[in-house]
């Protein structure tokens, strides 16, 4: 083995040749080829979530994708459990995991019922604005509903306002997004307090809502008979 200048960055030649290169995720490796810097707003949203729910034991993520990010999350709690509708994501996401950051990814439909198991956080991100209006009640009371009595959530988005600026794709795709203050009344229904934060490239921010590209909803306090 070749050493490197400074003796710093051994161990990731040591990493290298014991276990080899870590590929991206299915998204990310798509992410990475198409448009690299989106990878740093994914990243950025997930740190996010992991400052809000550092230290909790136990986590749920809805719609994990890949689940590539999802180890910045494990990183900061007890436990993660990780679902996903598709399960082209899920045999993804395990095909790539690894036991030094144990995840356990579920195929899992939220429409279909909750997760089992108690959980004392929980987010989502990227994943309601594709959940129609009409199924939102479902989606949010089974997410909350595995969640323990002080338990809390992240929910993030992007916004009303930056589907102007949105690909074709995104805006069929994009059925259910929000300003931020209907934002923070959805989340109301299902929880007894909401912060809504702006979002913009890799910047949290308590701006001006209807100049914000993404939003987070932080969620405290599930209530046991949502409307």
């Amino acid at each position: 083995m070749t050493r490197t200048k400074e003796p710093q960055y051994e161990p990731a030649l040591e990493l290298r040749d014991r276990e080899g290169f870590t590929r991206l995720g299915l998204t990310c490796n798509w992410m990475w080829d198409f448009d690299p810097k989106r990878m740093t707003f994914v990243f950025a949203r997930y740190k996010f979530v992991a400052r809000m729910l550092e230290g909790r034991e136990s986590a749920l993520e809805v719609g994990c994708a890949d689940g590539f990010a999802s180890r910045i999350v494990r990183q900061a709690v007890g436990k993660l459990t990780a679902v996903d509708f598709d399960p082209n994501f899920i045999e993804d996401a395990k095909a790539n995991s690894n036991p030094r950051w144990a995840i356990d990814f579920r195929h899992h439909n939220m429409l279909d019922g909750p997760v089992e198991g108690t959980f004392d956080a929980a987010y989502s991100i990227d994943v309601l604005e594709h959940i129609a209006p009409a199924d939102e009640p479902v989606f949010m009371r089974n997410l909350c509903a595995p969640l323990a009595p002080h338990a809390v959530a992240v929910i993030g988005m992007p916004s009303l306002q930056s589907q102007t600026h949105a690909s074709e794709a995104n805006k069929i795709a994009h059925i259910n997004c929000k300003d931020g203050n209907q934002f923070r009344r959805d989340m109301g229904r299902y929880f007894h307090n909401v912060f809504v934060f702006s979002m913009n490239d890799e910047l949290i921010h308590t701006g001006f809502y209807p100049m914000a590209q993404y939003l987070f909803a932080l969620c405290c306090d599930p209530k046991r008979e949502a409307s």
